[in-house]
């Protein structure tokens, strides 16, 4: 009869019990080209940094602590704003990138000493993509450095979307970007999808204008890409 009531308390404790939450693990990258960038950073006090992305408080923790400028700029988000599609002539609905690059990247010529573009180019509607580079190509100084990320076929078309928080000095925490589509509400929010793929001449072609570029190819699917102005 004991065994019996033990067995039978045993159930209750088990059945009590409420499994916790698993919390989401952190992912975490090394980055080469981040590593140049903090080579620079560490070199000289009171360089402004452009941060593509939604604010990140570790980013602007990380310059800010050395002594330098930190501006964000959510590129992605504002080019989703309903209010940029215009028709074109055959009736297709197209981004204005004029008015796109009115509301956004409004800097003096030669302001930025870094700009960390991540993947923007990867997920950013083609049309805005050149007139985006050629506007920070006009509001960073001679000699500035900017960081991109561009992923290769391997990475395929559902591959997720992640913001960059910079957290030493080559080391990334990654966490996924999810937008509501225009019109939808907030409990649709989902990743963008990647866009399409460049390869290695269309990276040249679009930064031809500056003054150099290196590539650092990583293990998974991206390549990093810094370029001098």
């Amino acid at each position: 009869m004991s065994s019996v009531s033990e067995n039978v308390m045993k159930f209750f404790r088990s059945s009590n019990q409420v499994a916790s939450p698993a919390v989401p693990q952190k992912l975490t990258r090394r980055s080469s080209g981040m590593g140049e960038v903090s080579r620079l950073l560490n070199s000289q006090e009171g360089l402004c940094v452009l941060d593509m992305g939604a604010t990140s408080a570790s980013n602007i923790r990380f310059f800010t602590n050395n002594g330098h400028k930190n501006y964000s700029e959510d590129l992605l988000c504002s080019s989703l704003d309903p209010a940029l599609r215009v028709q074109d002539s055959a009736g297709n609905s197209v981004i204005d990138s004029k008015k796109f690059l009115e509301d956004n990247l409004v800097y003096p010529a030669a302001h930025f000493d870094v700009a960390l573009v991540w993947n923007l180019p990867d997920y950013m509607e083609e049309s805005l993509v050149k007139p985006t580079i050629d506007r920070l190509w006009s509001v960073m100084k001679p000699g500035g450095v900017l960081l991109a990320f561009f992923h290769t076929r391997d990475a395929g078309p559902d591959s997720t979307c992640y913001r960059y928080h910079v957290t030493g000095t080559d080391m990334l925490e990654m966490r996924e970007v999810k937008f509501a589509p225009p019109g939808r509400p907030s409990s649709e929010k989902r990743s963008p999808r990647l866009q399409r793929v460049f390869n290695n001449r269309h990276i040249e072609n679009l930064f031809r204008d500056f003054a150099s570029i290196k590539f650092f190819l990583a293990r998974d699917s991206i390549r990093e890409v810094l370029v001098v102005r």
